[in-house]
């Protein structure tokens, strides 16, 4: 006779229930390592477990008045521990990533921001200053007006002279016309009549004539400019001229 016919080896229904209830806590706990470790999950999953494992229907078993169903049942429940401490961990393990992306992205929106402020910035000033350099004073056109924009101009140059020097002997030379010409004098005589507000000849004005103002006698900035260049560097300054020159 084989061990297996013996009477007293046979297990009854009863101890097999009771090996599947014991097998059903031990797989939950094999369950429950396999999650990885985390403080407030553990401590969520022993509860969903400890509420499992003292389950009516796992008392049954263990004391071998359980049905086949409970067993099932048990197993079904011990799944769910799984399950849930997995989500648990899940939760947690994402939080952390979530809150630095949002961190990131808002770093980086920051940083466009304050990049867009800056260029923005940027653009008003070179703005500014491109409408200052293209803005020129308005001056008459007029004696007055020639006069002080003859005297920026010879400032810019140093070019000494004062506006009552120039004034004083425009009104002496031309009486303050631009187109005023000498047909009688002995420059006339020899071909370069005296022109001008300030009656300048062609040589000295060509030798005198200040760079970017109109290369005519007949303008009269440049007249003046050209007269009173001529006239620093033969007198000092045009306010020292009292005569013709």
């Amino acid at each position: 006779m084989t061990a297996s016919s013996t009477p007293g080896n046979r297990l009854k229904k009863s101890h097999k229930l009771s090996i599947a209830g014991v097998t059903v806590v031990a797989a939950a706990a094999v369950s429950l390592s396999l999650v990885p470790g985390n403080a407030s999950a553990d401590a969520e999953a022993k509860k969903v477990s400890a509420s499992v494992s003292t389950a009516p229907a796992a008392w049954n078993i263990a004391n071998g008045s359980g049905q086949a169903s409970a067993v099932t049942e048990s197993l079904t429940n011990q799944s769910t521990i799984a399950d849930r401490v997995a989500e648990i961990h899940a939760k947690q393990d994402s939080a952390p990533s979530t809150a630095t992306a949002k961190a990131k992205a808002d770093a980086k929106e920051k940083a466009a921001a304050k990049k867009k402020a800056a260029a923005k910035k940027r653009a008003a000033e070179k703005s500014k200053a491109s409408r200052s350099a293209d803005r020129k004073p308005a001056y008459a056109n007029n004696l007055n007006g020639w006069i002080k924009e003859a005297l920026s101009i010879m400032k810019k140059e140093k070019i000494p002279g004062t506006y009552e020097g120039l004034h004083r002997n425009i009104i002496r030379e031309s009486s303050g016309n631009p187109r005023a010409i000498n047909n009688w004098d002995i420059n006339a005589k020899n071909g370069v009549p005296s022109i001008g507000l300030l009656q300048v000849i062609k040589p000295t004005f060509d030798a005198y004539h200040v760079k970017g103002t109109p290369h005519s006698q007949y303008h009269p900035v440049a007249n003046i400019v050209a007269a009173a260049n001529y006239a620093a560097d033969r007198y000092g300054t045009i306010d020292n001229v009292d005569s013709a020159y």
